[in-house]
């Protein structure tokens, strides 16, 4: 994209370029160190919480705590290794290839959420494609009634049961059926918001990957039902009921981070780069509950735009570096909020609006719009 289609008046890209220009450059240390150390620890909350029967021998408040605080060490440091995901989409291609391999094994394949899923981000930063039908990412929630973000919401209940049909049901009918083959690529391959996004077909490379790791992911999936009856000898496993309660809590802590990481106020048209900008939450405060529910950068969500290349272990210093930086004036300073349930309670807000009034909350000109922000 050319800079002078990234300039406004009270936005300068080219001074934000200078002022984070050396922050580009990713650092395998941190991120072998941060992520190996994230997955093996909850890997070992997690096998430690369902086999606590075999080495918590207290009183039931205390066995209640103590699995309670399992759960919640499992859900946070799960939640921080699945979202290298996001990583993957903006590191290199070069150079990167074993942390690829490994983050897959310990966590996208466990997990079911394999990397190949997630290349479509990447048209989340296109400007053209940005808040379209070509962006899987976004639903313009602010234009739609209350009902859309409690449905959203709800879905993290049955999410676990999709993937395992997903990956143990379709992903086998889908290698003998063509047709299948074709459809279960374009609508359930990709981990979006909008569950009518169509994903585009792809380059040979691709297929080849998902292969890999649909296969598996189908182990894993018919790991987790056969486990109770061929493994646990019961049909009231408790791996069953553990590994539901952490990938429910983990959907949820998401899907939560990401109402607020947007405003939501784009309605389906390619939007100024003003209007995304405007349109980008960054959460710099309090770092010690922010950076729980936001790991790895993605509390920095506007800068993250403005610069997808910044590993995020760099991202909040940009951020910082920006604030510091750039005029008083700077469209920029706009994108900081002070608390993300506050942001939420604005989204409930302009989107009970727009269902009373029957009109939309996004003003065609830049003035209004920026009352609206």
């Amino acid at each position: 994209m050319e800079l002078s289609s990234l300039e406004t008046t009270r936005f300068s890209i080219r001074q934000a370029k200078d002022l984070v220009k050396d922050l580009h450059a990713p650092s395998a240390k941190i991120f072998w160190m941060d992520f190996l150390a994230t997955i093996l620890i909850g890997h070992a909350c997690f096998s430690l919480n369902v086999n606590s029967s075999l080495w918590l021998d207290a009183s039931l408040p205390v066995q209640i705590l103590t699995k309670g605080v399992l759960l919640s060490v499992t859900v946070l440091l799960f939640l921080r290794a699945a979202m290298f995901t996001h990583e993957l989409v903006h590191l290199p291609r070069e150079g990167w290839t074993a942390f690829r391999v490994v983050w897959n094994i310990l966590c996208g394949i466990p997990l079911m959420i394999p990397s190949f899923t997630y290349y479509p981000h990447i048209d989340h930063h296109r400007r053209k494609s940005y808040g379209t039908d070509e962006d899987g990412e976004y639903l313009n929630l602010s234009h739609q009634p209350p009902s859309a973000i409690v449905l959203y919401m709800l879905g993290t209940l049955i999410t676990p049961f999709v993937a395992l049909a997903r990956w143990g049901v379709l992903a086998p009918i889908s290698w003998l059926v063509p047709s299948v083959r074709k459809w279960t690529f374009a609508h359930a391959s990709t981990m979006v918001m909008d569950i009518m996004y169509v994903r585009p077909e792809a380059a040979k490379r691709v297929y080849r990957i998902m292969r890999m790791q649909e296969l598996a992911c189908f182990f894993v999936a018919w790991f987790v039902i056969l486990h109770g009856p061929l493994i646990a000898k019961t049909w009231l496993d408790p791996f069953w009921f553990h590994a539901y309660a952490v990938s429910v809590c983990i959907i949820i802590l998401n899907n939560v981070r990401t109402l607020g990481s947007h405003r939501w106020t784009g309605h389906g048209s390619e939007l100024t780069f003003e209007q995304q900008l405007l349109d980008s939450c960054d959460y710099p405060y309090n770092p010690w509950i922010t950076e729980l529910w936001g790991p790895t950068g993605t509390r920095y969500h506007a800068t993250h735009h403005l610069f997808p290349s910044i590993p995020y272990h760099n991202l909040g210093r940009a951020h910082r570096r920006l604030m510091a930086g750039l005029p008083a004036d700077s469209l920029y300073r706009e994108t900081v909020k002070r608390s993300l349930l506050a942001e939420i309670c604005e989204l409930w807000k302009r989107s009970l609006a727009s269902t009373q009034s029957k009109t939309s909350p996004f003003p065609e000109n830049r003035s209004n719009w920026s009352q609206a922000a």
